[in-house]
């Protein structure tokens, strides 16, 4: 009883010793309006912090074009006394600039009001660069954090890395090389472009990278290697023991998310004719696809489901999914198959399989190949190709033990909550430490 006695006096001093904390998290998306993995990632941080002592925590998201605020205003709070939607008529995805004057004044007002300590973007989309200096000057003392999800300063194309029109990989930016993509716009254009994003990201304290690759694709680019750090977004509901795998007689691999070009659609589905040509010597296998093409462009769609009803017998549709249900529906499958065409960062799908302890097959570049171990977590083959793929799959099917081993092995990824106070002690030590100037 003494012992427990001085502990809880130790635990009370602890908290007596720590200022409040409050922060704002700013992500580009409300994730009631759009469930991307970002949107997901700095909501579920905003709940975790709620949900700390000392803390007070507030969310701001973006509005799409359905979702606007009432005339007079740009901010609204549709989902909570706690929680804001900020609507921009007017956004520039060249220099990723909020045109309109109104929007950048009534977010200033909303950070004056909230006097936060820390301001944590998820994203400068929809909100623009701008919005880092309008915290500046709304709250002088607020530390600024800039998590990164893809490449999107760096990178015009949709910040994917990958060229036009035939999507080869982009290995790095330079106006030169950029200029063959965009022909239309100039040298000069790509290196003031450049020179405009990097000022105002100089006004962040610190930022965030859920990957070492994309950490360093940003470091060559020109952000300080000491003011970046590695954080692997959290996942949810991690407790519990492992299921056992299904009958491995027929190997089910699982493709989760979006059917488009980039996630490697195109090169599932040449996998599958291969497959259907060349099958399994003597195990069986079964590609379960569960998504769906719906906001992809009418002729993508059109060849998706043509090619899809051509690979019957080896791939079976499952059609869209709540992505609540995404870890039960990754535990009827052996293994989940990544098989993106571009560098990815780091895949939310990927910590979804880890989660569901179920290995994955991925493509062997960028983010997906820094988090899945070649034989450890799951198999890597090589990126673009349908071959490669389909004759790993073969190989996997006649020996489906390869597959059942992994899961000794398989990478446990953080709980949101390891993650939020991992974060948490990098607000702790931005806030004793001189601020930005930029």
């Amino acid at each position: 009883m003494r012992g427990s006695k001085t502990q809880g006096r130790n635990a009370d001093m602890v908290r007596e010793a720590t200022p409040p904390l409050r922060v704002l998290i700013v992500s580009h998306m409300h994730p009631r309006i759009s469930r991307g993995g970002a949107e997901i990632a700095a909501y579920q941080m905003y709940t975790a912090l709620r949900d700390m002592p000392g803390v007070t925590a507030w969310f701001c998201g973006g509005a799409s074009g359905s979702t606007q605020p009432p005339l007079g205003t740009h901010v609204f709070q549709p989902f909570g006394p706690d929680e804001f939607v900020i609507g921009n008529p007017g956004y520039d995805h060249w220099n990723h600039s909020a045109n309109s004057p109104r929007f950048g004044s009534d977010f200033r007002d909303l950070v004056a009001e909230l006097k936060p300590d820390v301001v944590h973007f998820h994203h400068f989309a929809n909100m623009g660069v701008e919005a880092l200096l309008q915290v500046k000057q709304a709250a002088p003392q607020a530390r600024i954090v800039l998590t990164l999800h893809e490449y999107l300063a760096i990178c015009h194309h949709f910040g994917q890395m990958v060229k036009r029109p035939g999507l080869e990989l982009c290995e790095a930016a330079s106006p030169h090389d950029c200029v063959r993509c965009f022909p239309e716009k100039s040298d000069n254009d790509f290196f003031l472009r450049k020179l405009y994003l990097q000022r105002f990201l100089k006004l962040a304290d610190h930022f965030i990278c859920p990957s070492r690759f994309l950490a360093d694709r940003y470091i060559a680019w020109g952000l300080e290697a000491e003011r970046v750090s590695v954080v692997e977004n959290g996942q949810p509901g991690l407790a519990g023991e492992d299921l056992p795998m299904p009958d491995p007689s027929t190997l089910v691999v699982g493709f989760f998310g979006q059917l488009s070009r980039l996630k490697g659609v195109g090169l599932l589905m040449d996998a599958a004719d291969d497959l259907r040509r060349r099958p399994p010597k003597r195990g069986r296998l079964r590609i379960e696809v569960s998504g769906d093409a719906s906001n992809q462009p009418p002729e993508l769609r059109e060849e998706v489901e043509r090619r899809l009803a051509g690979a019957r017998g080896v791939v079976t549709v499952r059609g869209p999914y709540d992505n609540k249900r995404v870890k039960s529906l990754m535990q009827t499958c052996h293994a989940v198959l990544v098989p993106s065409i571009w560098w990815e960062n780091s895949p939310m799908v990927i910590q979804e399989a880890f989660a569901a302890r179920r290995p994955v097959i991925c493509s062997d570049i960028g983010g997906m190949a820094e988090k899945v171990r070649d034989g450890l977590d799951g198999f890597h083959f090589r990126a673009r190709s349908a071959t490669s793929l389909s004759d790993l799959l073969r190989r996997l099917a006649d020996n489906p033990q390869e597959v059942l081993n992994l899961q000794a092995s398989l990478a446990r990824p953080p709980s949101v909550a390891e993650t939020v106070a991992e974060v948490r002690g990098l607000y702790d030590r931005l806030r004793t430490a001189e601020p930005a100037i930029g």
